[in-house]
């Protein structure tokens, strides 16, 4: 019985896998090496690799990713530390993720209406006589909004990796002598690292690919590969670059998770 339930398992699960990930890829990288005429090339690649413009965006797209995800880790960690010494963890843990719930067009449309130039923050400003201020289509207004999306899908793991961690070991190094300080570098921060690295993951991967919020948010000051891919697809319809395009940001991500990945368990 359990043999039969496992291959119903495998089948359904090894279907799915191929159907909706494995298929996809697939075409992704037959789209990506098709110069149209039916013939397979590497036209697509030299294009991105020669052009300046889409390496720019493939520095941007790291580059805000990486500051968008030490943002959210210099929040997160110290949000999830102290969550993770209180009394209801469950009922604070359920505000850090009622955010998610929310469609992310919404949240971003929310966002809008705040730091609009009539917004609710320009609002304050003004009432505080420090005038109105060109808040949304800039670098920091992004940031802010995708570090803000962002920000449950760090506190989640590392949350989740503290609360792993024995209270006993704690106590034993403070009995041995160590500060508090001393006790959180020397064994509360290793000990948490799988979930720093597991939110890093979760944070950065898809900061990389963001399109929406540097559309609606950065106004196309920001050019990341994702506004590229979309651009592609969806307005010049020239498929077989924006799937190089993705292919790239593919293998990107598949660094980062290779550089993030929990060492101890390889």
């Amino acid at each position: 019985m359990k043999t039969r339930i496992s291959w119903t398992y495998l089948i359904f699960y090894g279907g799915w896998l191929l159907l909706f990930v494995i298929a996809p890829l697939l075409l992704l990288l037959w789209q990506s090496l098709n110069t149209g005429s039916g013939h397979l090339s590497l036209d697509n690649y030299g294009q991105f690799f020669t052009s300046g413009l889409y390496l720019t965006m493939a520095f941007n797209s790291v580059w805000y990713a990486f500051l968008i995800t030490l943002v959210t880790l210099l929040i997160s960690y110290p949000t999830a530390y102290f969550i993770s010494q209180l009394k209801h963890q469950q009922f604070w843990l359920l505000l850090v993720i009622l955010p998610t719930w929310i469609n992310l067009l919404l949240k971003t449309y929310a966002f809008i209406g705040l730091l609009s130039h009539n917004g609710v923050v320009n609002s304050l400003l003004a009432g505080l006589g420090l005038g109105s201020h060109q808040l949304l289509f800039t670098n920091w207004s992004f940031m802010l909004v995708a570090a803000y999306i962002e920000i449950p899908f760090m506190i989640l793991p590392i949350f989740n990796a503290l609360t792993e961690i024995d209270p006993l070991l704690s106590r034993a190094s403070q009995d041995l002598g160590a500060s508090k300080w001393q006790t959180w570098r020397k064994v509360t921060l290793p000990l948490s690292m799988p979930g720093v690295k597991a939110g890093i993951q979760a944070v950065f991967i898809p900061s990389l690919s963001l399109f929406m919020v540097t559309r609606l948010i950065g106004g196309n000051r920001v050019i990341t590969l994702g506004t590229a891919i979309e651009e592609h697809f969806l307005v010049t319809q020239n498929w077989g670059l924006g799937s190089t395009i993705g292919m790239i940001l593919i293998f990107a991500m598949v660094i980062a998770m290779i550089l993030t990945r929990d060492r101890r368990k390889s």
